[in-house]
């Protein structure tokens, strides 16, 4: 048992690289995002530092990745998805994607009375990708300012400053696909028919 401890923790370090390597981030960016200084953060990639729980906390939520990713657990066999809700800026998140890089999926929901009735466009890098599921989004966008209603969607770069929340006093739900590297969501389509 002792041994697949050992090889398990060994294997932290280089997942550790992979993965920070794969966001292109640096050790500096990564230090700030989770409070854990440069020189501990290398130790780990490299082996020389054993890896702890209160290391490996901030590490898997700075990755956006489960604690059994990041330290390569067996999978248990349970094919239920575990969806873990993150509350920010008065909205709830739920991530539908668990890996690292690329687009990210997020079921989001914004209660009729959460405090983001007042836009504050705010910009970031990256493409966003919003489909409503339930209620009216209100989307300000630039100099625009529209309300999405079910079955509608909007995409942007983010660098365009934008705003969303609930367009009245009823709860939104919505999906968004982010792509923090500019990726775009591509839809496949079928040939057009022709006559």
């Amino acid at each position: 048992m002792d041994d697949d401890l050992d090889h398990t923790l060994d294997a932290v370090g280089p997942r550790l690289r992979a993965l920070r390597r794969q966001r292109e981030t640096t050790l500096a960016d990564l230090s700030a995002a989770t409070g854990i200084s440069v020189s501990t953060l290398s130790r780990l990639e490299s082996g020389t530092r054993r890896p702890t729980l209160e290391l490996l906390l901030p590490l898997a939520r700075a990755h956006g990745v489960t604690l059994d990713e990041l330290v390569d657990a067996p999978p248990t066999g349970d094919p239920r998805i575990h969806l873990r809700p993150v509350n920010r800026h008065g909205m709830t998140m739920l991530p539908l994607t668990r890996r690292a890089g690329g687009i990210q999926a997020y079921k989001l929901v914004i209660p009729a009375h959460s405090g983001r009735s007042e836009p504050d466009p705010k910009t970031h890098e990256g493409y966003e990708w919003l489909y409503v599921l339930n209620g009216r989004l209100r989307l300000v966008l630039g100099e625009h300012d529209v309300v999405l209603t079910p079955g509608e969607a909007a995409e942007f770069d983010t660098r365009v400053p934008h705003w969303f929340g609930a367009a009245d006093s009823e709860p939104v739900e919505f999906l968004s696909l982010f792509g923090k590297q500019g990726e775009r969501a591509h839809l496949r389509a079928s040939p057009k028919a022709t006559d």
